[in-house]
């Protein structure tokens, strides 16, 4: 059966790191002086490019482990350690924003990735399909993951309008307020793979 819990855990923490309000004036700054069709088009693209990625990742993430013979606690530990440190951008504003290259279809690089599919959210999808529990969970993490760039879509596709809505000041608050909560799981996922080596050893 589908599991809300899992669907919704998952959903949150690809949000808090993909920030979608926070995407939204690079996505701006990198298409503006486009026509506002091909602004739509390069939306769309970007998170297709994200999408894909992230499902490479979340199908072959237990081979590329076992293939590396990492094992999930470290994984858990570098991966928290990774968002902690996205944490700390989001809280300081050190978000280096990449100009606009009219030759380069930004919608691939570097929106799609590494803005979009970065190592936080790699990390995030290869330890949730490991974890999902039979049928149910794994239907319950691919739709958080198609959740997530369904909403990243319409995010940078109607990001002119949400602008007008909650202006800048709006979009430096949530990445703060999001900042906060990925520092939160990052600091959770760091213990939690700490606490599984020590039961393991």
């Amino acid at each position: 059966m589908f599991d809300l819990a899992v669907f919704g855990s998952l959903f949150l923490t690809l949000f808090v790191i993909m920030d979608p309000p926070g995407i939204t004036p690079i996505f701006l700054a990198l298409t503006s002086g486009r026509p506002v069709k091909v602004q739509r088009r390069m939306a769309g693209q970007a998170a297709l490019v994200a999408f894909g990625v992230i499902a490479v990742f979340g199908v072959c993430g237990q081979q590329i482990l076992d293939y590396l013979h990492v094992s999930v606690p470290a994984l858990m530990i570098s991966g928290g350690l990774l968002l902690l440190l996205i944490a700390l951008d989001l809280l300081t504003g050190k978000n280096d924003e990449p100009t606009q290259t009219k030759d380069v279809n930004v919608a691939l690089v570097p929106l799609g990735m590494p803005l979009l599919a970065g190592p936080g959210a790699i990390v995030s999808v290869i330890l949730a399909v490991q974890h999902a529990d039979g049928l149910g969970g794994q239907v319950s993490v691919w739709t958080a993951i198609a959740a997530m760039h369904v909403v990243l879509w319409l995010t940078m596709r109607y990001s002119l309008l949400i602008i007008r809505l909650i202006k800048d000041g709006g979009v430096v608050l949530v990445t703060r307020l999001a900042g906060m909560m990925l520092s939160a799981l990052a600091v959770q996922q760091i213990i939690n793979g700490v606490t599984q080596v020590i039961n393991g050893g």
